[in-house]
């Protein structure tokens, strides 16, 4: 007898309005980033109150939204919003692309950095460990909306998703991927870069770490996951997932080795800490 992922995706009903699981999944990933942001802020005496922070977040939220949806639109499913471009903001409808969030969130970082003064990589090491926490959390939601289901499978913890393409015309166990993701990307990936993070790392190197790492479960997910149906699998071997994820290994590792050849010494120690601004 396998489980069926038949969730309610509503969370709340107010009226005629709807407030989905997944938009809430976001929602608590953006609040617990808040509150780690600080926290590491303050570890790293770096100069951010609690209104910069805030102001931070924005740039991310922003960055996520805009990049996850057109990412989306220019790498899975471009013909069809060339073809239709007003469902390009019908975000409502689904279709986020986690690569093009990264992009997004990277443009919005590099602004955030450029007009506080504070250094990218500073910056970067400083969100990556946070990054964990929504993906984890947007795994979850994923599965609670039966979406991005994985491929047929016998294995004991199969699971049946209504909303999957039927087999011979019936619904057939599938392998859980939004959870196999939601435990390599989100608890296991948040564990590393942590750990690593507590440990003063040259800059770079939690960003190069998360990179590296993603992308290697991105990789490994994916021959478990079912290939979005309007693209399949390119060249019949390799999904759009791991096409994009590659790359990210190639970069990470690389600005691994540059940050352990341009070692800087560590002076957070020495920094005074940073009165309370408005932003």
């Amino acid at each position: 007898m396998h489980f069926v992922d038949n969730l309610n995706p509503v969370a709340v009903h107010l009226g005629p309005l709807q407030i989905h699981w997944y938009g809430v999944m976001y929602a608590l990933a953006f609040i617990i980033g808040y509150f780690l942001l600080c926290y590491l802020a303050q570890k790293r005496r770096l100069p951010l109150d609690r209104d910069a922070v805030a102001e931070l977040v924005l740039y991310l939220v922003a960055g996520v939204l805009l990049g996850g949806r057109l990412g989306y639109v220019l790498f899975y499913n471009l013909p069809y919003y060339l073809r239709h471009p007003a469902q390009i903001i019908a975000v409502w409808d689904g279709g986020m692309s986690f690569h093009g969030g990264l992009i997004g969130v990277i443009v919005a970082g590099a602004l955030f950095a450029r007009k506080t003064g504070i250094g990218f990589l500073t910056l970067a090491d400083l969100v990556v460990p946070v990054v964990p926490v929504g993906l984890f959390l947007g795994r979850i939601g994923n599965f609670i909306n039966g979406e991005l289901w994985g491929r047929p499978s016998n294995v004991p913890w199969a699971m049946i998703f209504p909303r999957a393409p039927l087999v011979h015309g019936m619904m057939v166990p599938r392998h859980p991927s939004q959870l196999y993701e939601a435990a390599m990307e989100g608890l296991v990936l948040f564990a590393i870069v942590w750990t690593i993070a507590h440990r003063r790392p040259p800059d770079g190197i939690l960003l190069g770490t998360f990179l590296t790492f993603y992308g290697l479960f991105r990789c490994l997910a994916e021959f478990f996951r079912q290939p979005d149906p309007q693209l399949g699998y390119i060249g019949g071997v390799i999904t759009m997932g791991q096409i994009l994820s590659i790359p990210m290994i190639i970069v990470g590792l690389a600005i691994i080795i540059w940050a352990r050849r341009n070692r800087a010494p560590d002076k957070t120690a020495d920094r005074k800490p940073i009165a309370s601004r408005s932003a």
